[in-house]
Order: structure tokens, then sequence, then C-alpha cells
């Protein structure tokens, strides 16, 4: 890609998008696209964040398809209904689980250097937003500034801060609008 790089949102999906499902403490995504809730605010705070000119990009961990408990087939049916009901530019799903040592799996950054790529990104202008101590981390790995999402399941935030802390996705796109004027 030629010409000036980009800004973006990078955004987990499940827990930050739409409401996770909890199983003994656990995030994990809804069962079927007909399951899927995205939270009430994300329309809204998306559209501010795209009318400011950031492109919004989901990073996801889908780590189901590799413990067999779900296909491939079945998380991009959940990617695209979230796309169908969202603003989203792009979608990067990474499929394997902590023994793969991929490098697409956060906390590292893989998913977030391939959109960049993809999409000319310049990432220390660029944000990621995200419910778990990965998101954060692979944000930060990748040279982002970053937001958690605290959606209280109770076992605190990160190890290592994010730049904000937010309850809602509403708030965290007002600090990345008020960091990006």
């Amino acid at each position: 890609m030629t010409g000036a790089l980009r800004r973006a949102v990078f955004l987990d999906r499940d827990g930050t998008l739409n409401r996770a499902v909890i199983r003994d403490g656990k995030p994990y995504p809804p069962p079927t696209p007909a399951e899927l809730e995205i939270f009430p605010d994300a329309p809204e705070a998306l559209a501010a964040l795209k009318a400011a000119g950031f492109l919004l990009i989901v990073v996801t961990n889908q780590p189901d398809v590799a413990r067999g408990s779900r296909s491939r087939e079945e998380i991009e049916a959940l990617n695209a209904a979230v796309r169908e009901k969202l603003p989203l530019d792009d979608v990067f799903t990474c499929y394997h689980d902590d023994p793969d040592h991929c490098g697409c799996r956060k906390p590292l950054p893989g998913l977030l250097l391939q959109a960049a790529a993809k999409h000319g990104i310049d990432l220390g202008a660029s944000f990621m937003v995200g419910d778990l101590w990965r998101d954060v981390e692979a944000g930060r790995r990748a040279g982002c500034r970053t937001v958690y999402l605290d959606r209280g399941y109770g076992w605190g935030g990160p190890a290592r801060p994010a730049d904000h802390t937010a309850e809602s996705l509403r708030e965290a796109a007002a600090w990345i609008l008020g960091r990006a004027r």
C-alpha cells in the first residue's frame, strides 16, 4: 500500500463487541450466530470511531478450533454475523491454542501485525481494546495504546496495566477519541 499510513482501533470480539458466555468464570464465544448478542453501545461507539477516520479491525483468538470443540466454519459464521451488525473493516482470527506456539495467538502481536501489513496501519497511532490481559499485552507488543475493557469477570485486570481501563465500549471510544485529536 502506498501513501500515508492509517490509524486503526483493533477490537477483541467476544466480551468486547458481543456478550461472552461465562462458564466456570471464563468467557467463551456464543454457541451460534442466533445467540450472538452485540453490546448495546457497540454500534454507536464504533460509528464514532469510524467517523473519526479509524479502521475498525477485529483480532480474535478462537482456540476451540484447535481443541476440536468448534469448527472453523462455526467461528467464521460468528465473525460474519458480527460483521453484519457492526461497521468493521476486517476480521483476523487465530485458530490455534497455546501449545501450538504460533505467532498470531494473543498475547503475541501477530494478528495486529498482519492487519497492519494488509491495511497500511500505523501501529503507534492505533489502539487495542479488549476484555482480557492477552488483548492488552498483544496491543502493547504491537506498539499500540491499549484499553482494558473491564467486564467484571472477577479476576482483575492485566498484570501490566493498560493505558486506560473502561467499563463500556462507549467509554473506551470516548477515551480513544480524546487521544486522537
